[in-house]
């Protein structure tokens, strides 16, 4: 793989969309098209009709919010449904399920006039503790690629677009913004892209969102091998790049790699590093050109009509949104055929999830739902006797007690407990990943001892993915109701009640406990890097592999009813086969195919899943059902020759309802021209077995092909000496600009370390319910300033903080400075000019006062020139000339008189006028080069002379300028004509010594 950029002024690709729109816009507006307005919107161009186009967070349901505008899901949104989460709907496995829930999604943004949805997320569920996996489908690309192509469908049938996100291996939240993603390229092309490509191929979205994290070393949103030969080259994709929300660490950089828009807006600081890349040569104006024709063919693409609907039918939106929930429920357990519960059985409801529900994941995917089902407000509404409720465990998992005490009295007064457990919202969270994947002990605790007293208790577990179940035993019967959204709770109650048969699978592996899984051996990386040393090996391809005890299996469910498989037939291009519904129910099944080669020469999982299909079926009924393969069913992806490969021999085809558990299988012989084999089992022993807990590092160089990087930032402190804030772990490297806050703790600096301090101290402060804007400060790089702060920092001063901080105080400091200074300049370009003018003008002339009778010495100045100066007053001759100023002290200071200083001021409000009319002249007109100074100076020129003149004629106070030496004689001319020439000629020379000073100070190329 090469995952290397440059800026050399890369050549274009070809053909530029839009031409005759670029054609006619400033370099100033194509670099700025390329950054957002503000948090949510892009630029627009008035002048040529284009228009700007509104973003909002969309993988459950959309947030578009209604004030203060945040990217961690803290501040309030419009009302919109709350679907069920990415990561529930996968249990599904219903594409058709998928559109639909797309569709209504679409709808809702056309309403509410969002242009694109940022989702759905398809990243892969590489460990069970990422705190973002109830966005993600699964740990399988293929089924997370072909769910998120049916959702990229639906979003873009309303006319807006989809955005697909985070591309790529974007698997954890610890240090998401800076942690490099080393994975060899096999993994990273058969599990990490895969998805990916079955979503851009073909779900066709309109956008894409890159991920924070460098890839193998490379930022992703500035990764040419991802962005343009994989992406572009390889897929066909034709949408727009989008950042993720400070993730662009080098704007030009991502342009020139294939990104189009950086988000959200920095205040016109990247539009400027853009414009100046291009004009230094380091990205060319085709290139740049090529991302301005891609957005805007975007922009263009999802206007909204004025007269669309502007609403929504809350309650038909509810309706599906149950549907959806109904459809995604897991049955994993049902001993004693315990559901559906029996009519009329009396039932004690415990645990305050009944109450108030789990429903969404925190974070920026967080909706304000339209309504919000609990199981308490419906329970009404179903032949179910209520014994009470309890709410039996404090949610935030401290113990009470008197509230299980409670608990235990209601359960031994019933039939049957109804026991809804879960996990804690802040579990499941952006920008925070779980501490472990059990459920709060107060909660387990509390399942024993209502089995104690009652041995016919129903777990309803409401979580966005895997938790441990040591206790399963404790329980008859076991629904996951995952994370339903806003309508769940009914969906719970059907499937309780029978009214509806459950047909969700799950679409993760539960293993006996997460030790099991060999990622939790290099989950989460810590400080710089983080390690995938399992390589292909995530969720059943390990397990299945190395025929490793699970909970339960990839792609397990239970039902009411029971399906049978029968008379398969196979081929390399279809898979055939009946499935009948031998039961007493009308129900769902879905059938997985799977693919593997046993012996094969090259490491490879025992399975694959490579096709699947949801099929409804009343009792007795069956149906024939056909699954296509194609070439990527056989493949793997060849290192050696660096493209896909099929490796000969007979594949098995099983067909199972889990992975675990195959009904059918066939043998298909698959031929294969110019294949080879790229590794050695006497290298890779570990992958040929499976058994990869424990990777060795030469070994996995030698997956890698190089040595990985170093992944720490400083040698960490010895038991005798542990690390503490003020006596930090040694730093390997100085700190960069991409390091996080959070590395603070192996600098040296006492500066550096009390910023440490204090955000850790922060950070830490409540480990119940941590404050997500804490932790995203501590574990932000520098950068983020600069990106996340809307302009109020640079990123010339964000590059400072890591010498400020990181030992070299002055060094910073001085940087720091300097880079306030610039951004003063640019923000402030009016108030700036005049700043300067007035300091260095002023400075000349009390620099001319302290040395007049040294000048006056040299210039031997006759009897009659000295008396001409003392005769003047102050505010003849006080223009800033350093020719013509002598006589502020000779005269006016001598004599002591007002009339000077009140001109001094005039002359000065006048420069300032003048400076306030330029300000505001530049917001409405583009200058190029030093336009803006030229300006400036001809305002000054012209305020200068009118102004001056006007008051010099009505207040008399030319009485004898010294001038007219130069234009003739006093009583030639007349005094008014005298005045006249002396202002003009006093300006000329002014502005004669001044502009070249203006020039060496303002000299900068255009402004973006």
């Amino acid at each position: 793989m090469t995952a290397v950029n440059s800026l050399n002024c890369m050549e274009g690709r070809g053909y530029v969309k839009h031409e005759h729109l670029i054609s006619q816009m400033s370099l100033d507006e194509k670099c700025g098209l390329l950054s957002g307005l503000d948090m949510w919107r892009t630029k627009a161009i008035e002048r040529l009709n284009i228009p700007r186009v509104w973003l909002s967070d969309g993988p459950g349901g959309l947030r578009k919010q209604t004030g203060a505008a945040d990217h961690l899901g803290l501040n309030a949104s419009y009302p919109a449904t709350c679907w069920p989460a990415a990561s529930t709907i996968a249990n599904s496995w219903d594409p058709a399920l998928a559109e639909r829930v797309g569709g209504l999604l679409g709808e809702e943004a056309k309403a509410m006039r969002v242009n694109m949805v940022l989702g759905p997320g398809l990243n892969i569920k590489r460990s069970a503790l990422c705190g973002r996996n109830f966005e993600y489908f699964s740990e399988d690309p293929f089924l997370a690629g072909k769910l998120a192509a049916r959702v990229v469908l639906g979003v873009q049938s309303a006319g807006v677009s989809a955005c697909v996100k985070h591309f790529a291996g974007n698997n954890q939240e610890l240090n998401r913004m800076h942690c490099d993603s080393v994975i060899d390229e096999r993994a990273l092309r058969e599990i990490y892209l895969t998805n990916f490509e079955i979503a851009v191929r073909e779900g066709r979205p309109k956008a894409l969102m890159s991920s924070y994290n460098p890839v193998n070393g490379v930022y992703a949103n500035e990764n040419e091998w991802l962005l343009r030969t994989v992406l572009r080259d390889e897929w066909g994709f034709e949408g727009a790049v989008v950042s993720d929300w400070g993730g662009s660490n080098d704007h030009a950089a991502g342009v020139l790699a294939g990104s189009n828009l950086e988000m959200p807006h920095t205040g016109g600081d990247s539009d400027r590093q853009l414009k100046q890349a291009v004009l230094d040569g380091r990205v060319s104006e085709e290139v740049l050109d090529e991302r301005v024709g891609e957005l805007l063919d975007l922009i263009l693409s999802v206007q909204i009509p004025a007269d669309a609907p502007a609403a929504f039918s809350f309650e038909d939106h509810h309706a599906a949104a149950r549907y959806a929930a109904e459809q995604s429920i897991v049955l994993l357990k049902n001993d004693d055929n315990i559901l559906p519960m029996v009519p009329g059985v009396k039932a004690a409801i415990i645990g305050g999830f009944a109450e108030k529900p789990h429903y969404q994941g925190a974070g920026s995917s967080n909706v304000n739902p339209t309504r919000l089902d609990s199981v308490l407000d419906l329970l009404d509404g179903f032949d179910i006797k209520s014994a009470g409720f309890a709410k039996g465990f404090r949610r935030k998992g401290q113990e009470d007690a008197a509230l299980k005490g409670e608990a235990v009295r209601l359960a031994g007064s019933a039939e049957i407990a109804l026991l809804f457990l879960g996990l804690p919202e802040i579990y499941e969270t952006e920008g925070l990943d779980r501490p472990h994947a059990e459920l709060p002990r107060n909660q387990t605790d509390l399942l024993e001892a209502v089995y104690a007293v009652n041995n016919n208790v129903v777990v309803i577990l409401s979580a966005g993915g895997y938790v441990e179940m040591p206790w399963i035993d404790k329980c008859k019967g076991l629904v996951f109701a995952g994370l339903g959204g806003q309508a769940g709770a009914g969906a719970v109650l059907d499937v309780l009640t029978g009214r509806a048969n459950p047909s969700g699978k799950l679409s993760e592996t539960y293993p006996l406990a997460y030790g099991d899984a060999p990622v939790s051996a290099y989950f989460p990386g810590r400080e710089r890097t983080a390690e995938y040393r399992e390589s292909i090996y995530v969720g059943y391809r390990y397990f299945d592999k190395v025929r490793a005890g699970v909970r339960f299996p990839f792609g397990f469910g239970l039902s009411y009813t029971v399906f049978e498989y029968s008379d398969l037939k196979a081929d390399s291009k279809t898979v055939t086969f009946t499935v009948a519904n031998t039961g007493g129910a009308a129900g769902a099944e879905t059938a997985q195919v799977y693919i593997g080669l046993p012996g094969a020469r090259v490491f490879r999982p025992e399975k694959e899943l490579k096709g699947f299909a949801k099929v409804f079926l009343e009792p007795g009924e069956h149906r024939r059902v056909t699954i296509p393969l194609d070439e990527t069913a056989f493949r793997y992806y060849n290192v050696k020759s660096g493209r896909w490969n099929i490796e000969p021999g007979s594949y098995s085809v099983m067909v199972g309802a889990s992975s675990r558990d195959i009904r059918l299988a066939a043998s298909v012989v698959v031929d294969s021209s110019g294949w080879e084999n790229p590794y050695s089992p006497d290298t890779l022993p570990s992958y040929y077995t499976g058994r990869v807990h424990a990777v060795p590092d030469a070994e996995f160089e030698a997956l890698l092909g190089h040595k990985p990087p170093e992944g720490l930032w400083g040698e960490p402190q010895t038991a005798l000496r542990p690390q503490t804030a003020f006596r930090p772990q040694t730093a390997l490297r100085p700190l960069t600009v991409n390091d996080t806050f959070s590395s603070l703790a192996t600098v040296k600096s006492p500066v550096g370390r009390l910023v440490h301090y204090i955000l850790k101290r922060s950070a830490d402060k409540n480990a119940e319910t941590p404050d997500l804007n804490a932790l995203f400060r501590y574990h932000a790089p520098f950068r983020a300033l600069a990106k996340m702060t809307g302009g109020a920092v640079t990123m010339e001063m964000a590059e400072a903080l890591p010498n400020l901080l990181g030992g070299h105080f002055w060094r910073g400091l001085g940087g720091l400075i300097r880079g306030w200074f610039r951004k003063f300049r640019f923000d402030h370009p009016g108030l700036t000019q005049f700043l300067v003018f007035f300091a260095v003008s002023n400075g000349v002339t009390l620099l001319q006062l302290a040395l007049m009778p040294l000048f006056k010495a040299l210039l031997g100045l006759t009897p009659l020139v000295d008396t001409a100066f003392r005769a003047g007053r102050v505010g003849r001759n006080f223009d800033g000339s350093p020719f013509f100023i002598f006589d502020y002290a000779a005269g006016e200071l001598g004599t002591g008189g007002g009339g000077g200083l009140a001109y001094f001021l005039a002359v000065q409000l006048t420069i300032a006028l003048a400076q306030v009319a330029n300000f505001f002249l530049q917001r409405k007109v583009t200058f190029q080069s030093n336009g803006k100074i030229l300006r400036a100076v001809c305002w000054y020129a012209l305020a200068y002379a009118v102004i001056t003149i006007g008051a010099a004629t009505a207040q008399g106070l030319y009485k004898a300028p010294v001038y007219a030496f130069l234009i003739g004689a006093w009583g030639a001319v007349g005094e008014t004509a005298a005045d006249v020439a002396t202002m003009l000629i006093n300006s000329a020379i002014s502005f004669w010594v001044f502009f070249p000073i203006f020039r060496l100070i303002f000299r900068r190329k255009d402004e973006a």
